[in-house]
């Protein structure tokens, strides 16, 4: 340890040299910790005046002398970003870099990622730039005149939102509906199991495991609903504590991400509404970004948003002078309202019809873009420049980054700034699997964190525009307050839509969903991510855990530890000790963790086996150092010359190889040990970045890793709906879109982030959101006892059997008082809740329609995934045209999936037509059972009734392949009819010897 005298510094292992007298260097006088000038240097610069070892505050004269040699060798802030980009409004030239062949070599050959750990370590020595002349001239004003300042605004020091319980008198007979309910359902099945139907044992037994399960789903959609609340948000406290004037705004940055694929399914007029409504919202300019991902490289989007660009600085202007709302063009001026309302400028009719005008040239150029791509041309699309489109190819292209407006970009027609607007369309090589949807929205994390870095992030489907302009205040009111915002992960907003039809056939607006279950889960631990509409924090998509979480076990760093974790804790979680390592020294923090202070040598073990920066965020210094910034922004050592050639290294197709971006859905049977390693084992708080892959409900999965981890989620329900989108209104449309939700749910249910067995070993999870989860995952598998109930009724008319033996007085009762719970039950959750009870109705109907088709098949798929193999490719749900209103909503598109609910209509009604006729031939007796028999079957129709209603489209028409069916079923059942012969007595032969006897021949 020693070297010519002179000892060795613990931190960087050089000597620790000597001090003007001559003699080796000394920071602590207490202990002599070996610490040299360098890293005693470095140690003052963050703020750290004690000894590593002994906690003995240095001594003053040292500390002097090195504050003043850091003050002296402060730089001046780097240009931003924008200033040193080549970008125009009308640029066609496209950034694109091919990274394949260069991923791992620059031009001269030598290896990019060494060259990056030199170029980290020539900045090792480097010092911290100053900070902006603001937070200087802030820092120079006395104190008592800031404490004035504070004074001047008591909004400022008040909580930014507050939670509205419900009150007692809805909430307690609610709870206790729910009780009487379950204890009634006890008593119920106690009955239905001790008194078998012995002529109909098997419809018997069939009926009471169909019940069983039915309560068991009502159980799980239940209790996740104890504890409902409700929020409200006060902006303007926001503003006041954030926004003063005279000062620059200090409100935190969003990177908004849209997401499109097909133009021609997703008309890039939605998606430019959609960028519209975001480029205008009431927020600083400076403080918001748009990332608009183009999956299907298509020259047609990246030519609409030349135009967006284009349209936007007239548009957002006109938008933030009159405060207008909504700020998307097509719906704000197909709005049926009186817009003079609250208008006052006598200017703003002109000015209206002025941009009305514009607009509608600007949908000309689009829609002209649109009809030019509707036939490719053999040699591939041309650029204005005369040079060809990169991504020609859609399998086989290179990245693509174009960066529209911002700083460096067009003003708005007043010479006001914009927000920054960027095209990305990530690279594709043949070979690499992209992870659709879910690989895109990685790769916006990726290129985002290297050009803006905000700390937030609102990511939005391409259909889905911002209604509401102080959206992302009424996010901010949680995640900017230092008390509630601590642990939250992301802020979910409820999901509203346009162009459905006023008695919403097929329930598109999932009320019961967005306005009753999301409001129950936000008085637990959260709601769940539904896929758009939702503001995260950049640190838990990164794999971070919250502050207030529960620290790991010692020997968590293995999956076996995790089973049966140690009673000692470390005194940091691993987050922390992420977050608090030597930002400044990220080259030593990547390639050396043992260089990291102030942890004891089992927890620098525990970073260097579990993981490391480079294999858990990939080969990129940037992105990994934007990855220590909590409070977002580009990297002081950046330089931002070479900041887009970065962005275009981050979206190769190649770059998550071995890292932990995503990582794949393995299902339970293909995987058996891992799956029985992940009953009890949780895994580490940076395992799996990102949104997770290998499930087509990718949403559903993230966010519940993350709340594994210890974070809560809010539910954010402004009185004006914060985003409105389109909902495919057709009936075919519908049902595949619930065929994907549902198979989702089926693969997270076969995989080992089964909410049943996955996170129990960390205990982060509360039972209630756990039951809530299940509950998301399970319920496509009552499809199977529902199509078997739904059949009973039919069954039972044809055979002339039932499945409930002859009621007593008390079966008669329990029937009774499960009825008027199951009603009570309904009123009551719509009192607390304020759904309509045609919402109520709506949504039961589907719930039958999507439960015996779309259910079904998602059930059988799921499981050919997982024993054969057999993938369902999905294709993007076509969005809602300009055609005539709600014109979608009459369109029959036949498929599979209408099979099994047009096939419980017509066995049905044969049953109730058999019924009757038997009922006629038997006599008055036949009438009384025949009444239950018949009532279950109209249930059965009542609820398959909107499903009716839109095989006849329009006209009324029933279609063709619909007729056929009903002519093979009907045949079919016939032939089942005559077979069984429930119409006429058996009769034997002593019964037919008796007759001839007593007839007088």
């Amino acid at each position: 340890m020693m070297q010519s005298g002179v000892p060795v510094c613990n931190t960087c292992g050089d000597q620790v040299g000597l001090n003007a007298n001559g003699e080796a260097f000394v920071a602590c006088h207490e202990c002599s910790f070996p610490i040299c000038k360098a890293c005693f240097d470095d140690e003052i610069k963050d703020g750290r005046k004690a000894c590593l070892r002994c906690g003995t505050t240095y001594d003053e004269n040292l500390l002097d002398d090195a504050e003043t040699k850091v003050s002296a060798n402060q730089s001046t802030m780097a240009a931003h970003l924008g200033d040193s980009q080549d970008v125009g409004l009308h640029a066609r030239h496209v950034s694109s870099v091919s990274t394949v062949d260069s991923e791992y070599n620059d031009e001269s050959g030598n290896p990019i990622w060494k060259n990056r750990v030199e170029s980290w370590k020539d900045k090792k020595n480097k010092k911290k730039k100053s900070a902006p002349k603001v937070e200087k001239e802030a820092a120079e004003i006395p104190q008592e005149q800031q404490m004035e300042e504070k004074q001047q605004s008591p909004d400022a020091a008040e909580p930014l939102s507050t939670i509205v319980p419900l009150p007692k008198s809805k909430l307690s007979p609610y709870r206790t509906v729910i009780i009487m309910r379950l204890i009634i359902l006890g008593l119920f099945f106690h009955y239905r199991v001790t008194n078998p139907v012995d002529s109909a044992l098997g419809l018997w037994l069939t009926s009471v495991i169909c019940e069983i399960w039915f309560a068991f789903s009502w159980v799980l959609d239940q209790f996740p609903k104890w504890t409902p609340i409700n929020r409200e948000t006060y902006p303007d406290r926001l503003s006041a504590r954030f926004e003063r004037e005279g000062e620059p705004s200090q409100l935190a940055a969003v990177d908004f991400f849209v997401s499109t694929v097909d133009p021609l399914k997703e008309p890039p007029l939605i998606t430019a509404n959609t960028v519209l409504s975001i480029l205008a919202l009431d927020y600083p300019v400076d403080k918001v970004s748009c990332y608009v991902s183009d999956d299907g490289s298509a020259m047609l989007s990246f030519e609409s948003l030349v135009e967006t660009a284009d349209f936007a600085r007239k548009w957002v202007p006109f938008c933030k002078k009159y405060a207008i709302e909504p700020r998307a063009p097509e719906f704000y001026f197909s709005q049926k309202i009186d817009y003079l309302k609250d208008k006052v400028q006598p200017s703003f009719v002109k000015e209206r019809r002025a941009m009305k005008r514009d607009y509608e040239e600007y949908k000309v150029r689009v829609n002209a873009l649109v009809a030019k791509a509707q036939k490719t041309p053999e040699e591939g699309w041309t650029m204005q420049d005369g040079t060809s489109w990169p991504g020609n190819n859609t399998r086989d292209h290179p990245g693509m980054i174009q960066v529209f407006l911002g700083h460096s970009g067009a003003r708005d027609i007043e010479g006001n700034e914009l927000p920054r607007l960027v095209y990305v369309s990530r690279e594709k090589r043949p070979g690499y699997q992209h992870h659709k949807k879910a690989g895109a929205e990685n790769a916006l994390i990726r290129v985002s964190a290297v050009l803006t870095n905000a700390p937030y992030i609102l990511n939005l489907d391409c259909d889905h525009y911002v209604n509401n302009s102080k959206a992302v205040r009424e996010a901010m009111c949680f995640m900017m307050d230092p008390q509630v915002g601590r642990d939250v992960c992301y802020v979910q907003f409820p999901q509203r839509f346009d162009g459905i039809d006023r008695s919403d056939r097929y329930a598109n607006r999932n009320t019961v969903f967005f306005d009753v279950n999301m409001k129950g889960l936000d008085g637990i631990q959260g709601p769940v991510y539904v896929g758009t509409g939702c503001m995260f924090y950049r640190q838990a998509l990164y794999g971070y855990g919250p502050p207030t979480m529960p620290n790991l076990p010692k020997n968590s760093s293995s999956c076996c530890s995790c089973c049966c974790p140690s009673k000692k804790k470390t005194t940091k979680d691993l987050s922390e000790v992420y977050r608090d390592a030597k930002r400044e020294e990220l080259d030593a923090a990547i390639f050396n963790l043992k260089e990291i202070d102030n942890y004891d040598e089992h927890e620098r073990s525990m970073l260097i086996s579990q993981m490391s920066f480079e294999k858990t965020f990939g080969l990129s210094s940037v992105f990994i150092e934007s990855t220590l910034m909590e409070n977002g922004g580009v990297p002081d050592s950046v330089n931002p010359s070479t900041l887009i050639k970065e962005a275009i290294h981050v979206i190769s197709c190649g770059y998550e190889e071995k890292t932990e971006w995503g990582k794949e859905v393995d299902f339970l049977f293909l995987l058996l040990y891992n799956s029985f390693v992940g009953y009890l084992c949780f895994v580490s708080s940076f395992s799996q970045i990102g949104w997770i892959y290998g499930s087509v409900t990718e949403d559903i999965l993230t966010g519940f890793k993350m709340h594994c981890r210890g974070w809560r989620s809010i539910y954010c329900m402004p009185l004006r709906p914060a985003f409105k989108g389109s909902a495919p209104i057709n009936l075919s449309d519908r049902l595949h879109q619930v065929l994907r939700w549902a198979l989702g749910s089926v693969e997270i249910f076969l995989s080992r982030h089964c909410p049943l067995w996955y996170g129990f070993g960390a205990g982060r999870l509360r039972w209630l959101q756990r039951l809530a989860y299940i509950n998301t995952i399970v319920y496509p598998f009552t499809s199977l006892p529902l199509i078997a109930y739904c059949s009973l009724p039919a069954i039972c008319l044809l055979t002339g059997k039932f499945i409930i033996p002859t009621l007593s007085n008390l079966a008669s009762a329990l029937f009774l008082g499960l009825f008027i719970s199951i009603i009570l039950t309904s009123v009551l959750e719509l009192r607390w809740s304020g759904v309509s009870i045609e919402d109520l109705w709506r949504n039961e109907q589907f719930w039958v329609i999507g439960g015996v088709s779309a259910h079904l098949f998602a059930v059988f798929q799921g499981f050919l995934k997982m024993l054969a193999g057999i993938d369902t490719n999905f294709t993007v749900t076509a969005k809602a045209a300009d055609d005539a209103e709600f014109g979608e909503l009459y369109i029959i598109k036949w498929t599979t999936l209408l099979i099994p609910p047009t096939t419980l209509i017509i066995v049905n009604m044969v049953g109730v037509v058999a019924g009757f006729s038997d009922a006629l031939n038997k006599g008055y007796e036949a009438w009384g059972p025949l009444f239950g028999k018949v009532f279950f079957a109209f249930w059965v129709i009542f609820h398959l009734y909107p499903f009716l209603k839109g095989l006849m489209g329009r006209q009324n028409r029933t279609p063709t392949i619909v007729v056929l069916w009903s002519v093979l079923l009907a045949s079919v059942f016939s032939l089942v009819w005559v077979k069984i012969n429930p119409f006429v007595r058996p009769i034997n032969g002593s019964t037919v010897a008796q007759s001839c006897i007593s007839i007088d021949c």
